[in-house]
């Protein structure tokens, strides 16, 4: 059983899209993408810097046209099962066919603005804690006045909270935890400082027409499948303040059955969690169009069976 995945804020890198855009008929999707949001995507992926694509309101968008962008490369596929890490959720949905293109990219674009709106009211960020047990670091976490935003699994949370709660925790680190490393988003996502943004992504969401997911979509929330496209677009919404639980989503793909997993670019943060949470699940990440051929190989290994 595959599944495909997209990552979620941070895995973005200086001009990651270039060469996505030298696919046939690519750099003209992007361009109707980017007039249809007000946003030039094709600058942002293929020129600017890592400040500019570390704004959440232009680094939002910009890894779900990549998602999909890349997904459809891989030509008409039919994946067990689909999820997508915070943001990469909204990219699911589009693998799902629960949202189109357009609509994906517009509810993305409203997206970041409004969580870079939320995130401007308090100076606040995130970090990656490296080792330890993670119910003593939920616990440490708790103590110092952070979130635990995201649960990745493979023993990897990630701490979300005010800058001087990070140094904080910079200085008094979990037992066991090797190293607390900051991640390239500007925000506490996933937490209460998110709160402002919920209200304007409601109000987005609600000018859409969810159809009914074709393929199994694994939510953030809780790690269940959602049948129910107007459920997932209510989650969607309700996500940006509340944790990521990514271990429960592999939980969750193990219980499915996966043996394969693929991770559209920019991929390599999700098959990474994977090869340590899922042992033995053949995993492959869309870095770049070389990556497709072995991708294909790898669908039609699972076609056949």
């Amino acid at each position: 059983m595959l599944v495909l995945v997209a990552p979620g804020q941070g895995a973005q890198t200086p001009g990651f899209l270039t060469p996505w855009l030298e696919l046939p008929g690519a750099a003209d999707r992007v361009a109707a993408w980017s007039d249809a949001i007000g946003l030039d995507l094709a600058h942002y992926g293929t020129q600017a810097d890592a400040d500019a694509i570390r704004d959440t309101a232009v680094a939002q968008p910009l890894l779900v046209a990549a998602g999909i962008l890349s997904a459809a490369a891989l030509g008409d596929i039919a994946p067990g099962a689909v999820a997508g890490h915070s943001v990469g959720e909204i990219t699911a949905a589009s693998f799902a066919g629960i949202l189109d293109d357009t609509a994906a990219l517009t509810l993305v674009r409203k997206r970041g603005l409004a969580m870079a709106d939320a995130a401007a009211i308090t100076e606040t960020g995130m970090s990656a804690l490296l080792g330890g047990d993670p119910e003593v670091s939920v616990a440490h976490l708790e103590k110092l006045g952070l979130t635990p935003a995201n649960v990745n699994g493979a023993g990897q949370i990630v701490a979300a909270g005010t800058l001087e709660q990070l140094a904080a925790l910079n200085e008094d680190k979990p037992e066991g935890v090797r190293k607390v490393v900051p991640l390239k988003v500007a925000g506490a996502f996933h937490t209460h400082h998110m709160a402002p943004a919920v209200d304007a992504l409601a109000k987005a969401a609600a000018e859409l027409a969810p159809a009914e997911p074709k393929f199994t979509y694994v939510s953030n929330k809780d790690g269940q499948t959602v049948a129910s496209g107007a459920e997932v677009l209510e989650r969607l919404v309700g996500q940006v303040a509340n944790p990521v639980r990514w271990d429960l989503c592999m939980e969750t793909f193990k219980e499915l059955g996966a043996t394969a997993i693929i991770e559209v670019s920019p991929g390599g943060t999700l098959v990474g969690l994977a090869k340590r949470a899922l042992p033995g699940v053949k995993t492959l990440a869309l870095k770049t169009p070389d990556d497709l051929d072995a991708a294909r190989e790898l669908i039609a290994e699972h076609a056949n069976a």
